[in-house]
């Protein structure tokens, strides 16, 4: 099951904060981020890892449906890579 943005506003809510600010924190800091990758810039998170905005040429397809070739467009994507500390915890190694 995956964490949602409400899991994540009630998380910070058990913290001590009213609902509403709660929900304000955690829009705010997602607001900060997508902010930041769309202006081109990373995002560093120490002990968490860091989002990247990487560009992707122009390049061949193919539309699965049909098969036919297509071109796709030059764009921007984000990748995720995990800090080590991040990569040990999830695999249940401790530092």
């Amino acid at each position: 099951m995956a964490l949602t943005k409400s899991d994540i506003v009630a998380k910070v809510h058990e913290l001590g904060f009213t609902k509403k600010k709660s929900v304000e924190i955690i829009e705010s800091m997602l607001d900060i981020i997508k902010g930041t990758l769309a202006h081109g810039d990373d995002v560093l998170i120490s002990g968490f890892g860091k989002f990247c905005v990487k560009n992707k040429e122009k390049r061949r397809g193919r539309n699965p449906a049909t098969g036919a070739d297509l071109i796709l467009r030059e764009r921007k994507v984000v990748t995720f890579k995990c800090s080590g500390k991040l990569r040990n915890k999830i695999n249940g190694q401790h530092n």
